[in-house]
């Protein structure tokens, strides 16, 4: 049985290609700065994190692992309210994804200046710098890949390559909604060192959006979209909705359209978030077989934000 299951990781593997595994985030609304450098600083200066484990229960499965510090220069200017008044932040990034014989670090640096429109809205426009650093273990080959002319050559062996680039995003904010449009990699990955065992890596375009209200007293609603496009992966469309009560715990569903769904469970305490997704595919999902469990933490720097205002800052 577990050869079987290690059989079908290698071919789904295989079907999605080597030269690039896509990077799932479900509560993808707590991490907007990653997909897009323009919302760098929007709900203040945090820490972030998630852990996400794919196809649990599969050796060799895919395991996600983000840290990011983000600040706003508004808030250490002693603004209340730096998601309207911060003109500038910065923020670094750090992401580990491992999947099959591969394992992708990658280093992100990301600043943001805002442009204020009128008294409830932003433009936001952001630009970051990546490093990312591509290991490749021979010894964990798939079969179909050991076949590979380029990638045959390494079975048994350790070998690394190196990509650097850059992202764009800008990005429309209010207090109740944005809308935003980032472009990771928009040179193409062509800036590579070390052994060229992938042959490119396309930019991507990222579309998100989101809307939230009180619903109310105690009850608020939040919806939030991503689309994702590039050229040589699937287009991606992720749909979340949540409701958060008193300021303190929501609950929510999602969708990722033709992979799967999920549920969605967090609470607020101290300026500290704490979210639990639960994933499921779909029967036709064949990228994502088996259940997915997603940890998220974000901590506000400066305590909670949402005392004496009229909308939550959680997104």
């Amino acid at each position: 049985m577990k050869r079987t299951l290690l059989l079908t990781l290698s071919l789904l593997i295989s079907t999605l290609g080597w030269s690039q595994s896509q990077k799932y985030i479900s509560q993808f609304s707590h991490f907007q700065s990653y997909f897009n450098a323009g919302l760098t600083g929007y709900e203040g200066s945090t820490v972030r994190s998630f852990v996400r484990n794919q196809w649990s229960g599969i050796e060799g499965s895919p395991k996600t692992y983000f840290l990011s510090f983000e600040l706003d220069f508004g808030e250490l200017g002693g603004s209340s309210d730096g998601d309207l008044l911060g003109k500038n932040a910065m923020s670094v990034n750090l992401l580990q994804d491992t999947y099959g014989a591969f394992r992708e670090t990658e280093l992100l640096l990301g600043y943001a200046s805002r442009i204020r429109l009128s008294s409830s809205h932003n433009l936001r426009l952001g630009v970051g710098l990546s490093y990312q650093q591509i290991r490749l273990d021979g010894a964990l080959l798939n079969p179909e890949q050991r076949d590979d002319p380029t990638l045959g050559q390494y079975m048994g062996s350790f070998t690394n390559m190196a990509v650097r680039d850059f992202n764009m995003g800008l990005a429309l904010t209010h207090r109740k909604y944005y809308l935003s449009y980032g472009v990771h990699r928009v040179n193409g990955g062509r800036l590579t060192s070390g052994d060229a065992f992938m042959d490119s890596y396309p930019a991507a375009q990222v579309v998100q959006a989101g809307f939230r209200d009180q619903a109310g007293p105690n009850i608020s609603v939040i919806v939030n979209g991503m689309y994702r496009l590039q050229r040589d992966l699937p287009r991606q469309l992720d749909l979340n909705m949540k409701v958060l009560l008193q300021d303190r715990v929501w609950v929510g569903l999602g969708h990722r359209v033709n992979d799967a769904s999920h549920l969605q469970f967090g609470v607020i305490a101290n300026g500290l978030r704490l979210g639990y997704i639960y994933e499921f595919p779909l029967s036709q999902g064949y990228r994502l077989p088996g259940r997915i469990h997603e940890f998220t933490a974000v901590l506000q720097l400066f305590g909670q934000r949402n005392e004496g205002r009229e909308m939550p800052t959680i997104w």
